[in-house]
C-alpha cells in the first residue's frame, strides 16, 4: 500500500518542491487546498483551510504523516499571523491526533523563530513551535528551522539574485552581517529524508546550505562577481530610510488593503547581525546533507 502524507501549503512555493520530491520517491500526498487545483496523479486534494476542522479531519484520515507547510509570511498586525501560524497549526496537531493513523509530525517554520522578539512573524513562528510541541503528546513533532529559502518559483530573493549578477547587491545593516541561505530542492530532500526515516524525534533542526560561518556582504559580492566574471557593486540601503519606506508600506496596505511583506516589524528581522545556521543535528540524525550551495545555484541560475 502507498503510504499517504497529509500536506499543507502544497500550493505554494515550497509546497509544490515537497510535493515533488515526495512523488519521486513513490509516497503518495494529500494536500489541503483553498482554491482551484490541477489533477496530477499521486495527489489527492482536500478542498478547505486551516479554519475548518471537518477540511483537516479528511486531509489526515489515514495518513501515516503530517507535513505542516502552509503559513502567514505576509501581515500588517500580529493578528494575522496568530491565527494562520499558531492556531491554524494548533488545529493541524489536533486534527493528526485526533485521526489515529499519524505517527510523526513535521513542522515547517523558519530561523526567524530563534529571535521570537524580533517581528510579528518570528513570534508566530516560535510560539507555533512551542505549543504545538506541548499539545502533541507522545506524538512525535519535529520542526524544521530553514534560513532563507529559495529557487525556481521563489519571489522574493529572486530579484536580489537577478541584481547581483548584474553587477548590483543592496546592502542591509551591517557590513559584517552573516546571512545564510537554503535551495528549496535541499529542502524538500529534507522533508523526504525525515519521511524515510526509521525514528523520528521531537525536536528542532536548522537546515542552510551548510557554508561555514554562513555568507557576508563581501562574500557574496566575492561569489556574485566570480559567476558573472565582472565586479558587483555594493549599494547600502540605510536602515532609517528601511524603516521609513516599511512604515508607509504598512499605512499604504492599511488604507487600500492587502497584506504587507515590508512592514517594520519585519526590517527587524532584516537587519539582525546573525542569520547563520548549523546543519549538524539533523545530519547527524537523519544524514541529510545539503547538495546545492549559493555559488553552484548562482552559476546554474538555479533560482
Amino acid at each position: 500500500m502507498t503510504q499517504i502524507v497529509a500536506l499543507t501549503g502544497a500550493s505554494g512555493f515550497i509546497g509544490q518542491h515537497i510535493t515533488n520530491a515526495l512523488l519521486e520517491r513513490g509516497i503518495g500526498v494529500r494536500a489541503l487546498t483553498r482554491g482551484r487545483c490541477n489533477a496530477r496523479q499521486g495527489v489527492e486534494w482536500v478542498r478547505g483551510s486551516l479554519d475548518s476542522e471537518q477540511s483537516l479531519a479528511t486531509l489526515v484520515r489515514g495518513a501515516s504523516a503530517v507535513i505542516h507547510c502552509a503559513g502567514q509570511v505576509r501581515g500588517g498586525s500580529p493578528d494575522v499571523f496568530q491565527r494562520v501560524n499558531v492556531d491554524g497549526t494548533l488545529r493541524m496537531v489536533a486534527a493528526a491526533k485526533a485521526a489515529g493513523s499519524c505517527e510523526r509530525f513535521l513542522l515547517i517554520s523558519s530561523l526567524a523563530a530563534r529571535h521570537p522578539d524580533l517581528s510579528w512573524y518570528a513570534r508566530s513562528k516560535f510560539e507555533a513551535e512551542r505549543l504545538a510541541i506541548d499539545a502533541a503528546g507522545t506524538l512525535p513533532v519535529s520542526v524544521f528551522r530553514p534560513t532563507a529559502v529559495y529557487g525556481p518559483g521563489d519571489r522574493e530573493l529572486h530579484p536580489v539574485f537577478a541584481w547581483l549578477l548584474r553587477g548590483w547587491l543592496p546592502r542591509l545593516g551591517q557590513a559584517d552581517a552573516r546571512l545564510s541561505f537554503l535551495h528549496v530542492q535541499d529542502l524538500a530532500r529534507a522533508c523526504a529524508d525525515w519521511l524515510a526515516a526509521a525514528r523520528v524525534r521531537t525536536t528542532v533542526y536548522e537546515l542552510s546550505d551548510g557554508a561555514m560561518g554562513g555568507y557576508d556582504w563581501d562574500k557574496l559580492t566575492a561569489i556574485g562577481a566570480a559567476v558573472r566574471g565582472a565586479p558587483v557593486r555594493q549599494v547600502n540601503v540605510p536602515a532609517s530610510l528601511l524603516r521609513h519606506l516599511a512604515t508607509l508600506n504598512l499605512i499604504w496596505h492599511r488604507l487600500v488593503g492587502g497584506e504587507p511583506m515590508l512592514t517594520p516589524s519585519k526590517v527587524n528581522e532584516l537587519l539582525h547581525p546573525d542569520w547563520s545556521s548549523s546543519d549538524r543535528a539533523i545530519s547527524a540524525d537523519l544524514g541529510w546533507r545539503p547538495g546545492i550551495e549559493l555559488e553552484r545555484a548562482l552559476r546554474g541560475r538555479l533560482f
